[in-house]
C-alpha cells in the first residue's frame, strides 16, 4: 500500500499529518507529502482515514 499526495489540490490544512504523522507531512512549500516507501502495516488503517478525511481528495492510497 502506496500513498500519494496531489500536491496541485492539496490547500496545505495539515490534517494528513495530524491523522498519520506516520506517513505524512508538510514539506517546505507548506503542502503535504507523503513517505516514498511502503505504508507499514500498522499505519494503513490511520493513512486511510487521513485520505478519507483530506477535505480536497488530494491523497490517493493505492
Amino acid at each position: 500500500m502506496f500513498a500519494k499526495v496531489i500536491k496541485d489540490e492539496c490547500i496545505g490544512c495539515g490534517l494528513c499529518e495530524q491523522i498519520c504523522p506516520e506517513v505524512f507531512s508538510m514539506d517546505d512549500d507548506g503542502t503535504a507529502v507523503a513517505i516514498a516507501e511502503e505504508i507499514p502495516s500498522e499505519c494503513e488503517g490511520c493513512a486511510e482515514e487521513a485520505a478519507e478525511s483530506c477535505p480536497t481528495n488530494a491523497i490517493e492510497i493505492e
